[in-house]
């Protein structure tokens, strides 16, 4: 692993705080979290043991993605639309809506409205979910306090069976936002799925490889780009796969 990341395996938790997350992602524009200290971050006694099994197993009711122009079958996803006031304030949901992104943004997918199922209401009402959102948007909001939030929640689930499945077909990119939380739920029978972050330059920042749950990462979509190798079935007579968390922000 390269990057800033041993900032924060150097150090005590108990000295670790979101502002220390907010100093890390100001100066280098992304930071990896490891799973134990993402946890203690947006836990504080706000959910149990159950409510991570049911936030984990509400993945195995995502929907096949119908939009791939590489024609693959290897993406089930389900998306919300939610926005939140300035300085950490309140995520609230709003109407479910289309997901667009530019062709400038994303090549492959680009350049049409894409309707996905809704995440469900329980989902979004799962302690878990309702904690990272809230930490989110404080992290967010400290470095850009006096903006609204436009935000997309997006659950993936990649498969790797006979073939490779892309967690990022349209290969390194930027989002078209300003932050990106990407957070691994689960990941099960695959090798592969190395995160690449590069700047606007396409110079080489770091690599690293999401593997406990509840690992994370921050970017600063405005300043580096990422993206994450194919990954493979270790055993190939059992499905592979891996579950992702992704929530954008976007100034209003």
């Amino acid at each position: 692993m390269q990057s800033n990341t041993s900032v924060l395996k150097n150090q005590n938790y108990n000295d670790f705080s979101k502002s220390g997350i907010v100093r890390e992602l100001a100066e280098h524009n992304f930071i990896f979290i490891d799973s134990s200290d993402f946890l203690t971050l947006i836990n504080s006694g706000k959910f149990a043991q159950q409510d991570i099994a049911d936030f984990q197993a509400s993945w195995n009711d995502l929907k096949p993605d119908t939009y791939m122009a590489d024609g693959g079958k290897y993406r089930l996803r389900r998306h919300a639309t939610l926005s939140a006031s300035p300085r950490g304030g309140a995520v609230v949901v709003e109407k479910h809506q289309p997901h667009y992104q530019t062709t400038d943004y994303n090549h492959l997918n680009g350049g049409i409205e894409r309707h996905f199922e809704p995440v469900l209401p329980e989902t979004i009402a799962n302690p878990v979910m309702q904690s990272i959102l809230q930490v989110s948007s404080q992290t967010f909001g400290a470095l850009e306090p006096e903006h609204s939030w436009h935000i997309e929640m997006h659950q993936f689930r990649i498969e790797a069976k006979k073939t490779a499945g892309k967690p990022t077909p349209e290969g390194i990119h930027r989002d078209g936002v300003d932050f990106v939380a990407m957070v691994l739920i689960n990941r099960h029978n695959i090798e592969g799925g190395e995160t690449t972050i590069v700047d606007r330059d396409g110079h080489h920042l770091a690599q690293f490889t999401l593997t406990a749950p509840f690992d994370a990462a921050l970017v600063n979509d405005l300043h580096v780009a990422h993206g994450v190798s194919p990954i493979s079935a270790l055993n190939e007579n059992e499905p592979g796969l891996r579950d992702v968390l992704v929530v954008t922000f976007r100034r209003k």
